[in-house]
């Protein structure tokens, strides 16, 4: 953890990008969400932690209009948007999404990949070219540029997925698990990376990971959520201090070092 502090921005401007107001959601009659009200600030990377099946991809497909939630508002850049669906949102309020699994074509190669979802996006020829071109200089894709995204490796693919991510020049960024199933030095390599969207492009991230240790070590501030809520909420040294996280989440013999 400590390698990936001298990356971190110490500060954010305390300007809501992105709420989440009071939602509410039930499948069947199981409760998802109770009320949960949580907030994304201009360049700020939030971290959501919880067990298994607490909601957290469910807050991301609330985000990008994938479902509905039954009660409370969503608000970016201070407009409800519970009535955009998901294409006129994300490409209106430029939100761009990892998802766990998938998120390209496989039997594309990485340019294909790249190219297909920049000719939905981009109009302009030279500026689409530019864009691609320097997509794959920035995330080091270039020596396998024309091989077939199914032969890739985890963090091969994840490096693709976030470049299609940011075709359409996104000002929030979702991730989900982005260090799933990845080793040690793929996952410091993917570090680097969300804390360099955050530092060069000015973009705020929420990312969501079981591995609590590897997301702490990229946040300004995480979320625990429990029962539906947010539990408690601060930045990565505090929170492994507050009563409420250790019982709900981390337990008593949690450290980050």
């Amino acid at each position: 953890m400590s390698n990936i502090k001298k990356f971190r921005i110490k500060s954010f401007k305390n300007k809501s990008i992105l709420k989440l107001d009071k939602i509410s959601l039930k499948y069947g009659r199981n409760n998802i969400l109770d009320g949960l009200s949580l907030s994304l600030n201009q360049g700020q990377i939030l971290g959501l932690l919880g067990p298994n099946g607490v909601g957290k991809t469910t807050i991301f497909n609330l985000i990008t209009g994938l479902i509905k939630a039954d009660f409370g508002s969503i608000i970016i850049n201070s407009e409800i948007v519970n009535k955009y669906p998901i294409f006129q949102r994300t490409l209106k309020f430029k939100i761009g999404f990892v998802p766990q699994h998938g998120g390209f074509f496989h039997d594309l190669t990485v340019y294909e990949n790249l190219k297909a979802i920049a000719e939905i996006t981009i109009k302009n020829l030279s500026y689409r070219n530019e864009k691609i071109d320097s997509l794959i200089s920035k995330f080091e894709l270039d020596p396998i540029r024309d091989i077939k995204a199914e032969l890739l490796s985890g963090g091969q693919k994840k490096k693709l997925v976030i470049a299609i991510a940011l075709i359409t020049d996104p000002k929030i960024l979702l991730l989900d698990e982005p260090f799933a199933a990845l080793d040690v030095m793929t996952i410091k390599t993917l570090q680097e990376i969300i804390v360099n969207l955050q530092t060069m492009n000015n973009i705020s991230v929420i990312l969501c990971d079981h591995q609590a240790r590897d997301l702490l070590a990229c946040v300004d501030t995480a979320a625990i959520i429990h029962n539906g809520k947010v539990v408690a909420q601060g930045t990565p040294s505090n929170l492994i201090q507050n009563i409420d996280a250790r019982n709900a989440y981390f337990g008593d013999s949690f450290k980050i070092s």
